[in-house]
């Protein structure tokens, strides 16, 4: 049997995201004013640094370019404490990069990702780092891996005994991780990806079609199903039951990385051997703090303020 260290194992993107945040009303096809920041993103990085905020040893497996983002990129994430020391550095390569265009709320508009370097966590890099997989207490993965990447994962996964998060990402990208619903131990879709991962006409938009879905992803397989509807609050489902928890009032700065401190406060929870309900409020505790500021993770989040701050 495999003696488990207590790292979590996170696979996916690392980069930079560019926030464009107007003052007024988009008006198509016209030069809008407003804000413009960036700052170091990716979901499996963000999930990353939130874990390791809350004090669970994180390491990355993601891949940058050569360049000066890239540079940035492993600085920052290892201030936050994660292990970086496996991210593959490419030559001649672009650091990954994520663009959003936001409301003036701070809510998304439209986004456009570049993470083709990406390209480069092949099995060949994953079997590499088996050793990895071995020794960790948790995987968790984005769905930025390719359709190969993606097996490779599983198969390593299944060899050595280790259970799977997974975030689907988008609801482009979200469809890789069909295949594998019923390898999953946890999955937290937001609406517009439910319809993707269940193959559903509509997406969750409401209480009780946000509880169907997570119960219909508990019957293709997953173990926790977790489905975020923003400001509509979230439905969860395991092999116990279901349920609902309303959205809490928060000022939203910006909404770029919650969905991703959720995930990694929930899983905090989960290893921590919380009831599930529990667990998702902190999540949602999380994502609370994460929408009240600019930073795609909240560089003050411990364990201390999760549970002062605690939504009840």
């Amino acid at each position: 049997m495999t003696v488990k260290d207590d790292y979590v194992l996170v696979i996916g993107a690392a980069g930079i995201d560019i926030k464009a945040r107007p003052f007024e009303p988009l008006k198509s096809g016209a030069d809008n004013s407003g804000a413009v920041r960036n700052s170091v993103g990716g979901v499996a990085r963000n999930i990353a640094a939130n874990l390791a905020k809350l004090d669970v040893p994180a390491i990355l497996l993601s891949a940058v370019g050569d360049d000066v983002m890239g540079k940035r990129v492993l600085k920052r994430t290892r201030d936050f404490g994660v292990n970086c020391r496996h991210v593959l550095r490419a030559a001649g390569e672009t650091t990954g990069c994520h663009v959003v265009l936001q409301q003036p709320n701070g809510d998304l508009d439209v986004a456009v990702s570049d993470f083709s370097v990406m390209r480069h966590i092949n099995p060949d890099y994953l079997f590499r780092h088996r050793r990895l997989f071995a020794g960790a207490r948790l995987l968790v993965i984005d769905a930025n891996l390719s359709d190969e990447a993606l097996e490779a994962v599983f198969e390593l996964a299944t060899r050595y005994g280790v259970q799977v998060c997974a975030d689907p990402t988008s609801p482009y990208l979200a469809p890789r991780l069909c295949p594998y619903l019923d390898r999953l131990y946890l999955a937290t879709p937001n609406a517009a990806e439910t319809s993707a991962l269940c193959g559903l006409e509509h997406r969750a938009y409401d209480r009780e079609t946000a509880i169907d879905v997570a119960r219909r992803l508990v019957a293709l397989g997953v173990e926790i199903a977790v489905v975020t509807l923003g400001e509509a609050g979230l439905a969860y489902a395991n092999g116990n039951g279901s349920g609902y928890i309303g959205a809490i009032r928060t000022s939203i700065v910006d909404s770029t990385g919650a969905g991703d401190a959720f995930t990694a406060a929930m899983i905090f929870g989960l290893l921590n051997e919380v009831p599930v309900d529990e667990a998702m409020r902190l999540g949602i505790t999380a994502a609370s703090l994460t929408l009240q500021t600019t930073e795609t993770v909240l560089p003050e989040l411990s364990q201390e303020l999760l549970y002062a701050r605690l939504i009840v």
